[in-house]
């Protein structure tokens, strides 16, 4: 099995509440490793952790709107404190990408909300995407809505068919008239429909 060499984070981003910083901050308390916070301008924190061997990851967290808002960008080679940043990402839904580094190749993991939704195997500059997360309920909802408009836009075409039957059996000009009204409506269904 291939030793990881670091982990990068690159652009990840943490959105934390009052309760949830409070949370953070009692999880990132580790045996191996020590946290600090330096209190920033603007009511923001500065969340260091720093393992036995010296190597220290920095979350600046800025406040806006009511939260803690961190972007991070890093590289940790520290195993244990590698694995604590990692439960911290996905315990408070981090975003962002982070790349597991190996002898030859690289795993970039895509996270959203905590969640990973794509890996891609990077080798001497190619890419290979591994995996790749797929909404199955929301694609049926896709087709669901589409095969709805497949039938409406059917319905719209039977009047339109109906309503030129008619237009050809009338002599009235005025009745005429209102067939053409209702059928210039339809067209304009019909082409928002099929846009």
């Amino acid at each position: 099995m291939a030793q990881r060499l670091a982990t990068e984070y690159v652009k990840a981003t943490l959105k934390l509440s009052e309760t949830q910083m409070k949370q953070f901050l009692q999880m990132a308390e580790d045996g191996q490793v020590h946290s600090r916070v330096k209190v920033l301008g603007n009511g923001g924190q500065e969340v260091v952790l720093e393992d036995h061997a010296g190597e220290e990851v920095h979350f600046p967290f800025d406040r806006r709107e009511g939260f803690y808002v961190c972007e991070l960008s890093c590289r940790l080679v520290n195993l244990h404190l590698a694995n604590l940043v990692r439960r911290l990402f996905l315990s408070f839904k981090g975003d962002g990408i982070v790349n597991r580094v190996y002898a030859g190749f690289t795993m970039s993991y895509v996270y959203s909300k905590g969640s990973v939704r794509k890996i891609v195997e990077v080798k001497e500059n190619q890419s290979q995407t591994v995996y790749q997360y797929k909404n199955t309920l929301q694609e049926m909802e896709d087709v669901f809505r589409m095969r709805k408009i497949e039938q409406q836009i059917t319905k719209v075409k039977r009047r339109v068919n109906g309503l030129l039957d008619l237009r050809n059996a009338t002599c009235s000009q005025e009745e005429i008239a209102k067939i053409d009204e209702q059928l210039r409506t339809h067209t304009v269904t019909l082409f928002a429909l099929e846009a």
